[in-house]
């Protein structure tokens, strides 16, 4: 992968002076520059050049125009804006990127996006963008993970009542509701996982045929004279470090399918745990408070319950950006008019939402102080709190 910071973003990420957004109404969002239009722009150059390394390392291209592309897939050298603009001709960025992407290299611009299509740019792109982004992501649900461990073990026996219907049912222990927290954070963190490291490259050519990645003459009715362009596939995805398709994808959207599925899971299972702490922080309860709360515009008395009210929120719209790329799977014919494109802006508001979300549960859970006396003092119901202790021993099992 070429891009400085896989994880982080593209270098040479336009100002928010210059852009005109500056989050004002997005607070709740994280991994802005992993996933803003320069990350996009350079994840673009970034397939781009690795097809052509690709196409020189087998000999369909010369070594010079694959060192010439790459030389030249910076994002810094292009103009984001004019893109955008231009991309309304063709309904994608991609189609003026290449024009200007082959004026850059001259005399090696037929080699530029040889035997691709915009979509299998445009896939892989998005491919990477999501794979740099969640890397952050996946760390700091490592960190509410083991931040939930400690607080599951230190209040193992801390009695506290159980609430069901919003009424008080059983005693319970805080350690177990944040062994249970703990268990969807590791839910969520496995899924994010195997859809990161199950997203794939895109390369099918004009129809998902490869027929521009085959020599004419060597295609046998075994498909053996397809090796050579399935090869070319191998090694685009492996340059990339993304997966290799088993076949294009181009209206087979198993991959953002299950991203989506990960991403809304995540976000749902960090709104449980704040949908909790909302509750128990309410003025009248008072059994955990946000180590760093925030204050208010009028009532500086209060402490308010910023980080899970963040996460609140994320968990409330991941589920719709989901919902659209689910409908996108209905895509028609072997290259769809509208699917694809409408999966683009909703994948990536997802992407931000659920790294908002995990760096705000992260946050959270360092600073969360439990109030024990608080605890017993608002149990009206007697008895004991059941298995609970050896329920947390065995949870915390779970790596």
């Amino acid at each position: 992968m070429t891009s400085a910071d896989p994880d982080r973003g593209a270098p040479g990420a336009p100002s928010a002076a210059g852009s005109g957004e500056f989050g004002l109404l997005a607070p709740m969002r994280g991994g802005v520059a992993a996933t803003g239009d320069v990350a996009v722009l350079q994840a673009m150059l970034d397939a781009e050049a690795a097809l052509t390394r690709v196409l020189a390392a087998v000999g369909r291209a010369p070594r010079e125009a694959a060192d010439a592309v790459t030389a030249a897939a910076r994002a810094e050298l292009f103009d984001p804006a004019g893109l955008a603009e231009r991309a309304r001709s063709g309904g994608n960025p991609v189609i003026p990127l290449v024009d200007d992407l082959r004026a850059t290299v001259g005399p090696y611009a037929e080699h530029v996006h040889a035997g691709a299509t915009s979509q299998d740019i445009m896939d892989t792109a998005l491919m990477l963008v999501a794979y740099r982004a969640l890397g952050p992501v996946l760390d700091d649900l490592d960190r509410v993970v083991a931040g939930l461990g400690t607080l599951a073990e230190a209040h193992r026996d801390t009695l506290m009542a159980a609430r069901t219907l919003t009424q008080q049912a059983v005693p319970t222990t805080f350690g177990l509701k944040a062994a249970g927290w703990r268990k969807l954070a590791i839910d969520a963190r496995d899924r994010l996982r195997a859809a990161r490291a199950a997203l794939p490259a895109q390369l099918g050519g004009p129809a998902g045929t490869l027929d521009r990645f085959t020599t004419p003459g060597t295609v046998s009715r075994d498909g053996d004279g397809g090796a050579e362009a399935l090869e070319v596939v191998a090694r685009f995805a492996a340059e990339l470090g993304l997966a290799a398709p088993v076949l294009p994808w181009h209206v087979l959207r198993t991959p953002v399918a299950d991203l989506a599925g990960a991403l809304a899971f995540t976000a749902g299972a960090l709104g449980k745990t704040a949908a909790d702490v909302l509750v128990l922080s309410r003025t009248e309860i008072g059994e955990v408070s946000e180590g760093v709360g925030g204050g208010s515009s009028s009532m500086p008395h209060k402490h308010n319950p910023v980080r899970a009210t963040m996460i609140a929120a994320a968990a409330r719209q991941v589920p719709a950006h989901a919902a659209v790329l689910y409908a996108s799977l209905a895509a028609e014919d072997e290259r769809p008019p509208g699917a694809w494109h409408a999966e683009w802006q909703p994948l990536r508001e997802a992407l931000r939402l659920v790294a908002g979300a995990a760096r705000d549960a992260a946050e959270l859970v360092a600073g969360l102080r439990v109030h024990p006396g608080r605890m017993r003092a608002a149990l009206t119901v007697a008895g004991p709190p059941g298995a609970a202790a050896a329920l947390v021993k065995r949870a915390l099992e779970e790596k």
